[in-house]
């Protein structure tokens, strides 16, 4: 039995801890506390009291003074917390030096966020990449879960504990093994089907933007598709993707992805770049922000930077603002449109700036697709069926012998139609049809 350290689940009320110092601020220290607030309401806890601890340098023993450790400790048992959960990331020896001290469970951003992760993920990979993640974070912890046995001295010398923990140690790596084994059988299977999804013709963009944006709430807007949509953190982690039609006619697969966070553990950022490669392998990307959200900058910046590290700046990118019926003033609409005047301004609630959003979706498609005349053999109705699917047909005439078509045709779309494309010569060498008026039809 592998001994994966995890907060007692008795645990239901939290003392919220956390520490800022130079060159953060105490509004930004305030903010991500205030952030890990919803983030612990997301696994169903209750706060009862937050501490928010300026300190000149992380020290080695509680990260904080020892002094304001006590102070801490005392304010926990008097709101009655039975876990104290730090912003701040702490290491196993600091971990264990909390619990030593408070008798209570001692968490941190990290294994809460992966807490989080755990229970919402729903496909095969999903699972794999947390219980991966959760692992590696396990494995050097693996010494707080059996320090109660360490002065137990066993046979020959060596303590139970000590011999417990080497057993453990040898199964996490072993396991971590077996993971990293089935991720890459996934992987593989997972790149066969994006190399037939990349032959498909139909366009694809990905929502992307900071977690709680609305992302599943325009998806399910735009499609009228059954979409999950909770009002919580990483309500939703599995990508959906959806098709739509645009204004023009012409279709669009549209995927929802997983949202981002400020200080999003590192190894989560691995384990879940091929669920966010959705955004890596679309044509274009739609930047969801909250425009309610007083950190809607902060919200901004950390989105962009994930998406750099997942190697997808180089995306086109519409930026929209949603929620701005719950915006507060006008202030705050006319700063947001003066640092992003290409933006859009929307409301999933209301509908408003919906129909200007899809307009301009179909903006993002020009040079993916281009304006074609055909003429399509009877015997080829599969051609005709194919552009309705993948393309934009804008006129039909039945002839003899076939179909004479005008459509906006995919870019990827277009070898299988070279041979039947109407050239400026061919025009010229059939004749002009009479006019029906002046030839008295």
């Amino acid at each position: 039995m592998i001994a994966v350290v995890e907060k007692p689940k008795a645990v239901t009320r939290a003392l919220l801890v956390g520490a800022w110092w130079k060159p953060q601020t105490a509004e930004e220290g305030g903010s991500l506390l205030s952030e890990l607030g919803e983030l612990v309401d997301t696994l169903g806890l209750t706060v009862a009291d937050q501490v928010l601890a300026k300190i000149d340098r992380p020290q080695a023993s509680y990260l904080i003074g020892s002094g304001k450790a006590q102070e801490i400790v005392t304010q926990a048992r008097a709101v009655e917390a039975d876990v104290i959960i730090f912003d701040n990331a702490l290491t196993p020896g600091q971990q264990r030096k909390w619990e030593e001290l408070s008798g209570l469970a001692v968490i941190d951003r990290e294994e809460v966020i992966l807490d989080i992760f755990n229970g919402r993920a729903r496909t095969r990979e999903a699972r794999l990449q947390v219980e991966l993640a959760r692992m590696e974070y396990s494995l050097p912890r693996l010494a707080r879960a059996w320090g109660h046995l360490s002065r137990q001295q066993g046979v020959g010398g060596k303590g139970e504990g000590e011999s417990q923990l080497e057993t453990d140690r040898r199964l996490v790596r072993k396991r971590i093994d077996q993971i990293k084994s089935e991720l890459a059988e996934v992987r593989s299977q997972r790149a066969t089907q994006r190399k037939q999804r990349e032959r498909l013709p139909v366009p694809h963009a990905a929502i992307v933007g900071y977690t709680n944006a609305g992302k599943s709430s325009l998806l399910k807007k735009l499609t009228g598709a059954d979409v999950f949509v909770e009002d919580k953190l990483f309500a939703t982690l599995d990508p959906t993707t959806r098709r739509i039609e645009l204004p023009g006619g012409q279709p669009l697969l549209l995927t929802d992805t997983v949202g981002f966070v400020r200080k999003l553990p590192h190894r989560l950022i691995e384990a879940f770049k091929s669920t966010l490669e959705e955004a890596t392998l679309s044509d274009f990307l739609v930047h969801l922000l909250d425009a309610s959200q007083p950190e809607i900058f902060a919200f901004h910046r950390t989105t962009v930077e994930v998406l750099t590290e997942l190697g997808a700046s180089d995306k086109r990118v519409l930026t929209v603002f949603n929620k701005i019926d719950l915006l507060p003033d006008e202030t705050t609409f006319n700063t947001l449109r003066r640092h992003f005047p290409d933006a859009l301004f929307i409301s999933t609630k209301t509908g408003a700036g919906l129909d200007e959003l899809l307009a301009r979706m179909g903006d993002q498609l020009a040079g993916l697709s281009e304006r074609v005349e055909l003429l399509l053999p009877a015997e080829r109705s599969d051609l005709l069926s194919s552009l309705h699917r993948h393309g934009q047909v804008l006129s039909t005439e039945y002839e003899a012998g076939g179909a004479h078509v005008h459509a906006v045709v995919p870019i990827k779309l277009l070898p299988q139609f070279a041979s039947f494309r109407v050239s400026a010569e061919s025009l010229r060498d059939q004749p002009i049809p009479e006019d029906p008026i002046l030839s008295g039809a």
